[in-house]
């Protein structure tokens, strides 16, 4: 009998394996999980500070931005009051007779000098129109209103924060300037100028030492504040000249500059607060993953002894239960041998009991001729002896007293009666061969008298084993083989036996009637194939499925346990094998054994 239990699952292994990968695919989960969320939480907070570093510096910049303009507000109002209060102050004296006197100085020759030369409009006059710009600025120089209007401004400029005050014509041409080399220059490209003189509007703008050299001409690479601001005759109440009032703002620009720079250090400052202290956050935040993480570690570490526990207990209980089920098994299948065995022993004692009662019958026969033969042959002793004696008496001449009628006619029946207790005796030796061939085939269908690993020919077994068979089955059932040439295979021979035994009794239980059961062999691709097919009625499908099953019969309660098929296949499967049924309902049942042949060896 198989050890079925070999096969039994593996509760506690395939728990552990399978609790194993699975909560090795849970912590791959939560380390992915938490590294996503831990590069999720540094990419926010990274945006969160570029956005607050971004809102810093667009403050700090618009705060800048703001201070520049109020600053230029605050000196272009100063200036103009000053433009204003200057021109007030010095119309009649010397402001007045000075514009008269440069007016009379024609400047439009030098002007058209550009437009000759087809370079109107000139971003810069050519060589000759300054050359001749400048002839005529010294001529305005040398007027002696120039000296004196140039004394009054100077005066007005000192401990002010004026650094230059230049004075243009309605042509864009400087008549006056404190920078005395810049009287003459032609001024009407500057957009300040030309929003005083044309739209006579104040104008103001900031001027720096790195601007283009239109605006580059301060003292000291000053910053300045430049504003514009139309003279108006107050006679006409026209524009007759535009004032540009120079203040220098170098210290307030350095104030705002100097604020800015402590503005954007704070904010740096601040902005490297906030990294630090979202560093610090993301590092707590980390521990306190990592911490759940060990925590939920053990939890499932905890819960996995648990679970391990029980299912050793589970183990231990199904473990029970198999041996359990594997006894009640074994003595259900040992009950069907035993009822199987009862069947054999009847039938062969009912096989027995002919040879032996008719060789008991011929020994007696032959015991009671011999008997009725020594009468005979006792008198026929006497009758030599007495006939040896009077041969031998020469004195005695009467004749003999021997009844040789009777003699010769005892011994004339010694030969029939010889025959007869020759055949006697024959028939005697006839059935112990009889018995002699029962006895050789139940020792090869047990094989007790082999070890249980053995090279055997399997025709020759399945020969013993039908022949069994014929003793326990109905009359009305042939049981006919084909046996082909087959290897010589090492096996459990009484297991096999056995599995042949039982798919041969189930291909015959499965005949109403008269039928034939065909055992045939056949060898070939390093496969032995043992094929019992049978007349019967065949499976049904619903059925077909649990013909292997333990327990599982179609036969009436009591008729059968049900472990016929399932100890079949599980020798079959022992030995390596496998054990296949075909089946057509109305026709018949073919199952099919395969067994491998060992490599090396011949099929």
């Amino acid at each position: 009998m198989i050890n079925i239990m070999q096969s039994r699952f593996k509760l506690i292994r395939y728990f552990s394996i399978t609790s194993w990968v699975a909560f090795g695919c849970v912590a791959a989960a939560l380390i992915h999980f938490h590294a996503s969320e831990s590069k999720l939480v540094k990419s926010v907070q990274n945006q969160d500070a570029q956005t607050i570093h971004e809102m810093q510096t667009l403050l700090v910049n618009r705060a800048e931005e703001v201070a520049r303009r109020d600053l230029l507000t605050a000196h272009e109002d100063s200036n103009v009051q000053l433009a204003r209060l200057l021109s007030n102050a010095l119309w009649e004296d010397p402001l007045a007779p000075f514009l008269a006197a440069a007016r009379a100085i024609d400047f439009t020759h030098c002007l058209n000098l550009s437009k000759h030369e087809g370079t109107v409009p000139a971003p810069m006059p050519s060589a000759q129109t300054r050359a001749c710009l400048r002839q005529l600025g010294a001529r305005v120089r040398a007027l002696p209103q120039f000296a004196a209007l140039d004394t009054r401004l100077l005066g007005a400029m000192r401990g002010s924060r004026v650094v230059k005050i230049r004075m243009h014509d309605l042509q864009g041409i400087t008549l006056y300037s404190t920078d005395h080399p810049q009287v003459g220059e032609d001024q009407s490209g500057h957009p300040g100028w030309r929003r005083a003189a044309r739209e006579g509007q104040p104008a103001s703008e900031l001027s720096f030492p790195d601007r283009s050299a239109a605006l580059r001409d301060l003292v000291d690479n000053r910053d300045v504040i430049a504003s514009h601001w139309p003279v108006v005759d107050p006679r006409t109440n026209k524009t007759i000249a535009v004032f540009e009032v120079h203040s220098d703002i170098t210290a307030d620009l350095n104030q705002i500059q100097q604020t800015s720079a402590d503005v954007r250090r704070t904010a740096a400052d601040n902005q490297a607060g906030l990294e630090r202290q979202m560093q610090d956050n993301r590092d707590q935040v980390q521990r306190s993953e990592q911490m759940q993480l060990v925590m939920l570690a053990g939890l499932l570490v905890l819960l996995y002894a648990v679970l391990h526990a029980i299912v050793r207990r589970a183990q231990a209980m199904l473990e029970k239960q198999a041996q359990e089920s594997e006894a009640n098994k074994q003595r259900l299948a040992q009950s069907e041998k035993m009822a199987l065995l009862g069947q054999m022993v009847a039938s062969v004692a009912h096989q027995l009991n002919t040879p032996l009662a008719f060789s008991k019958s011929n020994v007696f026969m032959a015991i009671q001729a011999l008997d009725d033969m020594a009468p005979g042959i006792r008198s026929a002793s006497r009758a030599l002896e007495r006939a040896t004696t009077s041969a031998g008496d020469t004195a005695a001449s009467r004749p003999l007293e021997l009844d040789t009628d009777s003699v010769r006619s005892r011994l004339d029946q010694f030969p029939d009666e010889l025959r007869m207790t020759q055949d006697m005796l024959g028939d005697v030796l006839m059935g112990l061969d009889q018995m002699n061939e029962m006895v050789d085939n139940l020792r090869s269908f047990t094989r007790l008298d082999r070890s249980r690993t053995a090279v055997v020919d399997l025709n020759a077994t399945l020969a013993s084993v039908i022949y069994i068979a014929k003793a326990v089955i109905s009359t009305k059932i042939r049981v006919v083989h084909k046996f082909s040439r087959l290897p010589r295979l090492a096996c459990h021979a009484s297991q096999l036996n056995q599995a042949f035994l039982n798919l041969i009794l189930n291909a015959a239980h499965a005949i109403d009637g008269a039928g034939v059961v065909t055992v045939s062999t056949a060898a070939g691709g390093q496969r032995i194939r043992i094929t019992v097919e049978d007349t019967g009625n065949g499976i049904h499908d619903d059925v077909l499925p649990r013909i292997f099953d333990p327990y599982f019969t179609t036969k009436p309660v009591g008729a059968g346990t049900g472990l016929g098929l399932a100890i079949a296949r599980d020798i079959v499967t022992e030995h390596g094998g496998t054990l296949t049924v075909k089946t057509q309902v109305g026709v018949g049942t073919t199952f099919q054994i395969e067994l491998p042949i060992p490599a090396g060896q011949a099929a």
